[in-house]
Order: structure tokens, then C-alpha cells, then sequence
């Protein structure tokens, strides 16, 4: 991997996550007639996410859309509105439900009869599938035996556990405190009520992480045993979230950052899980492995998924929903979103339609992303087009990575990706990306 860290200082600018194309950022001004339209053409399946937004306190590394509260009273009014909300999506009830998932904040920030009552308000307005894959973000700090049970009871059948980081000096800076036993415990406990598949998350690039410190960690994670795992990159953005200035002065360089994840590569292959792509990991034999090899992996808002024939509809703040070629995202603050469901509408707040264009450079870089490889014959038989003639420019700005060892194939029928450009995996996507290009030749005038 001496390669990679060669490469560093030309591919580790900043590219979008690409859980959507166009990226939000690009999307425009919306409503709540842009949903309903979508949903109205539509009959897919769904795949239903839930934000819960609520946190007791705060993490000092985080980048999501979280509401502090150390009291529960939020809880109820929320549960409400959120309820309110599902009401409102009377266009898409009835649909088959596949795939449902629970995010946030804290999830488990709700007690059990919260959750049930949620939970029951999906189950009464939509079709949830007997062998659907229902999942869960908890947090061990604050998430009981009770609380599993009851989840695994409901039908939830995955968990994601977060966890970051077990050293004393990481979680010390960035203010989350979690022990291995008590990560051990909910283990524990999850597999004993049933749980089919149990995820941890991870955060390379914090603040004092040394490769000694994370490849502890990594060893304790090892014994845990989790189905898969996500490995995040740290995303120091102080200029959002001024939280993140506190540290600043102990956050790892980029080279030492980079290496710390080719440490995890090692560490998490050596202990028999395939790295799918991006920064998450699956045993041999899960299904993401099974749909990677295949070439149906796809990815959403939730991460890597197998369920590609799904339409996303997103609940609660800040929700993204993915219906047909539609993008809509909901208000992002507690009021606004409030005050939206309050007056008998869909909170949407911006939104974006996808032209064929969309559609044909999306489904290249999900390519990329998903099975690090790009089939010309199938988006020529998918979209119609001739894939050396449509991406003529793009074939040319590859040349360059081509010759960096990034790619391979450039002007074969099948272009794949290399182990070190599965590290730049992003950089290469972006090639693709026609709103990165505009973005980069606007700056240059």
C-alpha cells in the first residue's frame, strides 16, 4: 500500500459520498407536491427510514442532525407529529414494505412503549413483509435489556451499534464515554434475543486515535464478532459544527489518518471479512458479499443494501425519500418541520427530479462504489447509450488514473478499480460527476 500514500496528496481532496447523485447539495428548492407526484407514479416496494433526532448529550465528532435534550419530554410531541406525518403520506399506505430502518440521534433514546407506539404506526399504515430486513441504530450507553427485547419483539431482526472508538484517551476528547463491557453486554444481550445480524460502527481520523490505540480497538471489535462492520472517515467540518474546534490541534495528520484505515483493511481481512467497498465490511457469507459478486449491491441513504428494486420514503426531520427518479429531503430544524406537519403538509423542504443524464452517471458511480467495477455493455443496454462515445471526457480525465495504478481497463469492456483505487474510490467516482466538473471550471475563471 506504499502506493496509496504516494497518492495521498493528489486524490485525497474532498468528493461527495455519492448516497445520491445529483449529491443534496445540487438539489433545488421543494414541496410537498414533489413527493405525492412521485409516490403517485410509483408501486415499488419501500424501504421506510425513521429519524429520530434526539441525543442526551453531545459527541464532539458528530456530523449528524441531532437535538440535545436530557430530559424526555421532546419524546412524546415528536412521536406525535411523527405520526402525523406518516398520515400525510396517505398516497404510499398499503405499500410492501421490505425494508425499514431506524436512525439518528439515538433511537433508543425512546422507551419501549415510544418505540412500539412508532413502530405500531408504520405497521398500521403499511404492508411490512414477513422476511423483511428491519434495522435499528442503538447506542449501548443508553439502551436496555428491556429495550432489545421489546425491539426484537416488534420484528427488528438488525442492529447497528455504534461505537467509535474503546480507547479512554479518544473518548475523553471527544466526549463519549463507552466501555467495552458494556458493548460486550449488549452483545451479549442482542444475541440472545434473537438478533439475526449485529453491526458495529467505527470512526478513523479522531482526535489522539494512534495506530496502536485503533488497532486495540480493532482487536476488541474482533472479539465481539459483529456480521458487518462500517468504518468510517472522520469528517472535520468546524465550520458546521463548531463543536469540532476543541480538538483540533490532536486530530492525526492525513498520512497518519490514511494509514490507520489500511490498518483496518489488514486487520478486519486478516479476520475474515471481505471489504465491500467504501469503509464497510461483511463476513463471507452475508448477503452484501453474495449481492457485491453478483453486481446487484446498491447503495442509499442507509448505507450498502441488497434491496435495489425499493423506493426510499424518509419520516421525521431532516428524512430523505427516493422515489422513482425523485430526491426530497425534509426540513432540516425541529420547528420548521413542526410547523409543516402542523399545517397538513409534507415537510419538504428542497427536492430534485432526475434527468436521464442523472440517471446514467448515478448508475456509473453506484458502480464504482458498490462492485469496484463498470460494465459499458450494461449501461449500454440499460440507458441505451454508447458508453465510449457518452463519456468521451470522462475516459480522457481517466487516462491520468489509469496510469496512477488507481484503475485498470480503461478502454476495455469492463473497467475495474484496483485495491489502491478502492482506497480513492470517491476521487475516481468523481470523474463521473458532471457537477464536480461545472464546480472546479467555475472556480477557474
Amino acid at each position: 500500500m506504499t502506493k496509496a500514500f504516494e497518492l495521498l496528496p493528489k486524490y485525497n481532496g474532498p468528493a461527495p459520498r455519492y448516497t445520491s447523485y445529483p449529491p443534496a447539495p445540487h438539489w433545488h428548492a421543494g414541496h410537498a407536491g414533489l413527493l405525492n407526484s412521485a409516490l403517485r407514479k410509483s408501486s415499488a416496494p419501500l424501504s421506510v427510514y425513521v429519524h429520530i433526532p434526539f441525543c442526551e448529550r453531545l459527541c464532539l465528532y458528530c456530523g449528524c442532525n441531532v437535538v440535545i435534550k436530557k430530559d424526555h419530554f421532546a419524546a412524546d410531541a415528536y412521536i406525535k407529529n411523527l405520526d402525523a406525518e406518516m398520515e400525510l403520506a396517505e398516497v404510499a399506505h398499503h405499500r410492501l414494505v421490505t425494508q425499514l430502518h431506524w436512525g439518528g440521534g439515538t433511537p433508543t433514546y425512546l422507551n419501549c412503549d415510544q418505540m412500539t407506539a412508532v413502530f405500531n404506526g408504520i405497521a398500521d399504515r403499511f404492508h411490512l413483509a414477513p422476511n423483511g430486513e428491519f434495522s435499528i441504530e442503538i447506542d449501548p450507553r443508553v439502551t436496555t435489556g428491556d429495550q432489545l427485547r421489546t425491539l426484537r419483539t416488534l420484528g427488528f431482526n438488525r442492529l447497528s451499534v455504534g461505537i467509535q472508538d474503546f480507547d479512554w484517551n479518544v473518548q475523553l476528547t471527544v466526549r463519549r464515554i463507552q466501555s467495552y463491557e458494556k458493548t460486550r453486554e449488549i452483545f451479549e444481550v442482542a444475541r440472545a434475543a434473537g438478533f439475526e445480524s449485529i453491526n458495529a460502527d467505527l470512526i478513523y481520523g479522531l482526535p489522539k486515535q494512534t495506530r496502536s490505540s485503533f488497532n486495540k480497538t480493532l482487536d476488541l471489535i474482533r472479539e465481539l464478532n459483529p456480521d458487518r462492520l462500517a468504518v468510517f472517515s472522520y469528517a472535520h467540518v468546524p465550520s458546521l459544527k463548531r463543536q469540532q474546534r476543541s480538538f483540533e490541534r490532536y486530530l492525526p495528520s492525513d498520512s497518519e489518518k490514511l494509514q490507520l484505515f489500511i490498518d483496518a483493511i489488514a486487520n478486519l481481512t486478516a479476520a475474515g471479512y471481505e471489504h465491500i467497498g467504501m469503509d464497510h465490511f461483511a463476513r463471507r457469507d452475508d448477503p452484501l458479499v453474495t449481492a457485491r459478486d453478483n453486481g446487484s449491491l446498491h447503495r442509499n441513504f442507509q448505507g450498502y443494501t441488497t434491496h435495489s428494486e425499493t423506493d426510499l420514503i424518509g419520516f421525521g426531520v431532516s428524512s430523505i425519500s427516493y422515489v422513482g427518479n425523485t430526491f426530497t429531503q425534509n426540513h432540516r430544524e425541529l420547528g420548521a418541520w413542526e410547523d409543516e406537519v402542523g399545517a397538513g403538509r409534507l415537510p419538504v423542504f428542497r427536492g430534485y427530479i432526475q434527468t436521464k443524464d442523472d440517471c446514467i452517471r448515478g448508475a456509473v458511480i453506484e458502480d464504482w462504489l458498490c462492485n469496484g467495477k463498470v460494465s459499458k455493455d450494461s449501461i449500454e443496454k440499460r440507458f441505451h447509450v454508447h458508453f465510449d462515445e457518452y463519456f468521451r471526457l470522462e475516459l480522457m480525465r481517466l487516462a491520468e488514473h489509469e496510469r496512477d495504478g488507481l484503475i485498470e481497463g480503461r478502454m476495455a469492456r469492463v473497467i475495474r478499480i484496483t485495491p489502491v483505487g478502492r482506497i480513492y474510490a470517491r476521487a475516481v467516482a468523481k470523474v463521473f460527476d458532471v457537477f464536480q466538473s461545472a464546480a472546479v471550471a467555475s472556480k477557474a475563471v
